[in-house]
C-alpha cells in the first residue's frame, strides 16, 4: 500500500480531534466583584500608627471610591464587555435587554459608585441600573453578621478560628518578616515598630453577632491595605521610604491574614457566605436569571467564597490571599452541545497594582480548579451539591 493510502487508512482509526467538537458554549456569568480603588476607612491605619512623613491627602472622604478608581472599573468592565459579546452574552449593536443584565451593590458609597463604574464599561451609552439596598438597612449578601440571617455563634466562631489559625498569637508571629517589612515602609525609625501593638487576642464581639480581633494582625493588616490603595491610586509619598509593587506584595500578606481570621476558617466562610451563595446558585440555575449577573461587594466576600470554593486566591502583584480592588471571582454556566451536560468554570480575573496605578486594560485571568472536579470544569449539580454543603442554614423568615 502507499504511503498516502497508509495515511488515509490510519486516519480512519483516528477519533475526531478535541478541536472538531462543538465548543462548550457559555450560557450564564455570575462575578462577584470587590470595589475599586477608594480612600482609605477611618482608623484603617489605626491611630498610634507612626510614619516618616505625613499621610498624603486623598481627593475624596474617607472609604469613598475616586475618580481614579472609578476610571480604572470601567476599563476593567470594557474587557469584560470583550469576553462577553464574544460569548455571545451580549448584543454587538445596541443595549443590552431588559433584564439580561442585573448589577446589584452592597448599600456602601464604594460599593454602589463601583457598580455605576463597572456598567458604564459593560454597557456604554447605556441605562444599565446598579441595585442596592438602603442605606440603613444591612444587606445579607453582604453583610451576613449585621444582617442576622443565620444562626451565627461567636463562641463557637472564636473557636474555629483558634483551630484553623493555631491561635491568633501564632498567626501574629508568623507573619513578624513581614511586619518588619512594614516597618520599613513606614520608616518611622523606632526598633520597637511602627505601628501600635496590642495583645493578641479573638473574642465574641459584644452584640454576639461578630468577632472582636486585636493584635499586630489587626493593627498593621489595615496599614499595608492603605499603602496599596495609595499606589494604585497614584499618591506621591514625598518624605517616605521608597514604596514599590514589591514591597506593598511582601506587605500584602498583613492583610491577607486578616481573612486567616475574618472568612478562611470553615464557621466563618459558611456563615459570612450563606447569602451569597445561595445567590449565586441561583443566578446560575434558575430559568429566569439573567444572562449576566454582576453583584459588587468587598474582600471578605471574595475572600470567603473562594473559602466556601475551597479554592486560592493568587494573582500577579498580590500576597496570596489579599484581594484586588475591582477583583473578581467569575463562575460561567457553559453547556457541552455534545453531550447536553452543563457545568462550572471558574476563574480569578484582577489587575495589578502597577496596572491599576497606569488605568490599563490589561486583565490577569487565573483559572480556579475546584477540589474534587475536573481540572478545568465542574458539573453543575455536583458544584450545586457541595456548594450548598457548605453554607451554614439561613433563619427562617420572620
Amino acid at each position: 500500500m502507499t504511503l498516502p493510502r497508509l495515511l488515509a487508512a490510519a486516519l480512519l482509526l483516528i477519533p475526531a480531534p478535541l478541536a472538531a467538537r462543538p465548543a462548550l458554549r457559555v450560557e450564564r456569568v455570575v462575578m462577584l466583584v470587590r470595589h475599586g480603588v477608594r480612600a482609605p476607612i477611618d482608623g484603617e491605619a489605626p491611630a498610634g500608627t507612626r510614619t516618616a512623613a505625613p499621610w498624603p491627602h486623598w481627593p475624596v472622604p474617607a472609604e469613598h471610591l475616586t475618580p481614579h478608581g472609578a476610571q480604572a472599573l470601567t476599563l476593567l468592565a470594557a474587557a469584560d464587555r470583550a469576553v462577553l459579546l464574544a460569548d455571545g452574552l451580549l448584543p454587538s449593536d445596541g443595549c443590552p435587554a431588559a433584564g439580561a443584565i442585573r448589577i446589584h451593590s452592597n448599600t456602601a458609597e464604594r460599593t454602589i459608585a463601583s457598580g455605576e463604574a463597572f456598567a458604564r464599561g459593560l454597557a456604554p451609552g447605556c441605562p444599565l441600573p446598579v441595585e442596592h439596598l438602603t442605606a440603613d438597612r444591612a444587606d445579607p449578601l453582604f453583610e451576613p453578621l449585621r444582617a442576622g440571617v443565620t444562626r451565627f455563634d461567636a463562641a463557637a466562631a472564636v473557636a474555629d478560628i483558634r483551630r484553623y489559625t493555631g491561635g491568633v498569637d501564632a498567626l501574629a508571629r508568623r507573619h513578624a518578616a513581614d511586619i518588619a517589612a512594614l516597618d520599613r515602609l513606614l520608616g518611622c525609625g523606632d526598633p520597637q515598630g511602627c505601628s501600635p501593638m496590642l495583645p493578641s487576642r479573638v473574642t465574641p464581639s459584644a452584640d454576639g453577632r461578630g468577632i472582636d480581633l486585636t493584635g499586630p494582625i489587626r493593627t498593621t493588616s489595615g496599614t499595608a491595605q492603605v499603602l496599596l490603595l495609595q499606589y494604585a491610586e497614584g499618591l506621591a509619598l514625598p518624605g517616605w521610604p521608597p514604596v514599590d509593587a514589591a514591597a506593598l506584595q511582601r506587605v500584602g500578606a498583613l492583610h491577607a491574614a486578616l481573612f486567616d481570621v475574618f472568612t478562611r476558617p470553615p464557621y466563618m466562610a459558611a456563615h459570612q457566605s450563606a447569602a451569597l451563595g445561595r445567590a449565586l446558585l441561583a443566578a446560575l440555575t434558575d430559568a429566569e436569571a439573567p444572562a449576566v449577573t454582576v453583584l459588587v461587594g468587598h474582600d471578605t466576600n471574595v475572600t470567603a467564597l473562594a473559602a466556601v470554593l475551597h479554592v486560592p486566591l493568587r494573582a500577579p502583584g498580590y500576597a496570596e490571599g489579599d484581594v484586588a480592588p475591582g477583583g473578581a471571582i467569575w463562575l460561567e454556566r457553559v453547556l457541552d452541545p455534545a453531550s447536553g451536560r452543563r457545568f462550572v468554570r471558574a476563574s480569578y480575573r484582577t489587575q495589578s497594582p502597577d496596572t491599576l496605578r497606569a488605568l490599563s486594560p490589561a486583565v490577569d485571568v487565573t483559572p480556579l480548579a475546584i477540589p474534587g472536579c475536573a481540572p478545568d470544569r465542574c458539573d453543575l449539580a455536583r458544584f450545586a451539591t457541595m456548594l450548598r454543603g457548605r453554607l451554614a442554614p439561613l433563619r427562617a423568615a420572620q
